[in-house]
């Protein structure tokens, strides 16, 4: 049986180039709405019927002529690119010209639009091949009004193969929430069956949009900042934007909030969400990952968006600088002075953990907090924001701020600045004699796989000649080998190292030790967490202790007066 081929009819072509476009009605909403902002609008409401099949999007955009309407829905019509070059340097979020020619193979499409500045607006129809089959004037303010009915209605087959109902509106809601996260100026406002749904405000930056999409999660929780770079090789300026929640505040249970957008659309970039995933590293508690999203605004040259029909999957360009410039952003916020975000509290929160103080250890030792080097020149002497003036259940360090009363944790500050200094120096002294204990050939592993030196001694005994310089003098030394053999890499040994060499809680310390341990944690590059995750402070405002102590009462109505 011979094969023939044959050019497919053109009624084909344009079917399967459609469904590769709109896939699901959430495809639909993405097109349009991408439209709508390349035309500049600011104002974008969503009406949705998704039982009937109809969904409309309406902007306030620059409008389309009488003309423009004619062709708009045509294959590959666009206003975006007319040359090969301008693929190279896209500054859009459209480009293709494909969206409205596919929604009208998929469906009844109706434009309504009049343009910025034109005395009248015009509603075209369009059948299935693009091409305007009625038009008239119609009454409309300058912007667009796009109407899709019978979504699908010539295939379907893809109605059938869509999920439920409610995950396709949950698709709808992340396709406007990473919109709104992109595009902060924009106010929205989502309709279904008539009734409002969704509504995200418009703000300054994405700090002023994160906090409308996550409950319990106000912007005094999150971190915003910006940092200007001209790549190598280019003379025009890139700029990253970057909103992260503050680790000793808010974090979640799955990376579902690593967010990565490049020019104004979310993409997939498994290096960069690595690159903020790893930069919380042993900032966070055990299996909780980051709130981060991450805008580069980069030069149009250096992104191929041609590679998928969705424009999720790019090419870019100097991958691994933009990797290491996301990394030193993430370290120079993560070393901002505590004062630089104010901290939010509540009465009853500091009254709780003030009577729950953490029992003492089962076993005291003489932890010293060691002295501070001199530094070598006097723009190295720590900044002094925190002023120790005493102790709780010889716990918390009670110090007073500028802007308030802090409480902090002595043994996981102490942890931070000694795990912060074992990461600088992980130093390993001999032991004289060694230290003889029974060890499994796993643990035996462990611990040469961390430097230390350990020898045979005889059947099932081993000989440790070599251990970190904290915890070579220590009483528990043997208690602390048989941790590091089952801690695994490097960073975990160095973690239980710190903390098993903190001083304890319920250890009374002097003011002078206080004011030094204080000195010392402010110091460290990342001094809101202790290496396991856990707040190191809690922090009171003085606009806090007014409210609770009525000191904007006026003392005659106070006494009834």
């Amino acid at each position: 049986m011979s094969v023939t081929i044959q050019r497919l009819p053109p009624e084909v072509i344009a079917i399967i180039a459609a469904g590769e476009v709109i896939d699901s009605p959430a495809a639909a909403i993405r097109e349009l709405i991408e439209n709508a902002l390349d035309a500049g609008a600011d104002r974008i409401t969503i009406a949705l019927h998704l039982p009937q099949w109809h969904l409309q999007v309406t902007d306030n955009g620059r409008g389309m002529s009488r003309a423009d309407l004619c062709e708009c829905a045509q294959p590959h019509s666009t206003s975006k690119i007319h040359h090969p070059a301008d693929l190279w340097r896209i500054s859009s979020l459209g480009f293709r010209g494909e969206a409205l020619h596919s929604l009208a193979q998929l469906a009844q499409l109706e434009i309504r639009s009049r343009a910025q500045g034109s005395d009248s607006g015009w509603l075209a129809s369009y059948n299935h091949h693009g091409r305007v089959i009625a038009e008239e004037i119609a009454a409309i303010a300058p912007g667009t009004i796009i109407s899709v009915r019978d979504l699908f209605g010539r295939v379907p087959v893809r109605r059938h193969a869509l999920p439920a109902l409610n995950q396709q509106l949950k698709d709808i809601q992340t396709i406007v929430q990473h919109a709104a996260l992109c595009q902060p100026q924009v106010n929205w406002q989502v309709w279904q069956d008539d009734q409002l749904w969704l509504q995200i405000y418009a703000g300054e930056t994405v700090q002023a949009i994160a906090p409308q999409l996550l409950r319990r999660v106000s912007a005094s929780d999150l971190h915003y900042g910006q940092l200007e770079v001209t790549p190598p090789g280019q003379n025009t300026p890139a700029r990253l934007e970057l909103l992260a929640g503050l680790p000793d505040r808010c974090h979640r249970r799955r990376a579902d909030w690593v967010k990565v957008a490049v020019n104004g659309r979310l993409v997939r970039s498994p290096q960069l969400e690595q690159a903020l995933i790893g930069g919380f590293a042993r900032t966070l508690p055990r299996d909780r990952y980051p709130l981060s999203f991450l805008h580069l605004h980069l030069p149009p040259s250096q992104i191929d968006w041609n590679r998928h029909p969705a424009k999720t999957e790019i090419y870019l360009q100097k991958l691994d600088f933009w990797r290491s410039q996301v990394q030193e952003l993430l370290g120079n916020w993560l070393q901002l002075p505590l004062n630089d975000s104010p901290a939010r509290l509540l009465q009853p929160r500091l009254e709780q953990l003030l009577k729950t103080a953490e029992s003492p250890a089962p076993y005291q030792f003489n932890r010293q907090i060691a002295p501070t080097p001199a530094p070598t020149a006097a723009s190295e002497l720590p900044q002094r924001q925190l002023r120790a003036v005493g102790q709780v259940n010889n716990t918390y360090i009670v110090a007073e701020h500028a802007s308030g009363l802090w409480l902090v944790e002595q043994h996981i500050a102490h942890e931070r600045v000694l795990y912060e200094q074992l990461r600088a120096a992980w130093e390993l002294l001999p032991v004289e004699p060694p230290l003889v204990l029974q060890l499994s050939v796993t643990q035996v592993d462990a611990l040469q796989n961390l430097g230390l030196t350990v020898d045979l001694f005889g059947q099932g005994l081993w000989a440790v000649r070599s251990l970190p310089g904290l915890l070579r003098d220590r009483d528990d030394c043997l208690d602390a080998i048989v941790e590091l053999s089952r801690g695994g890499d490097l960073q975990t040994a160095q973690v239980a190292t710190a903390c098993r060499s903190a001083i304890r809680n319920g250890t009374p310390l002097s003011l002078p030790e206080m004011q030094q341990l204080l000195d010392q944690w402010q110091a460290t590059r990342q001094p809101r967490t202790c290496p396991h995750g856990r707040p190191i402070f809690l922090a009171l405002e003085e606009t806090a202790l007014a409210r609770f102590f009525r000191r904007h009462w006026v003392i005659g109505k106070s006494h009834g007066i």
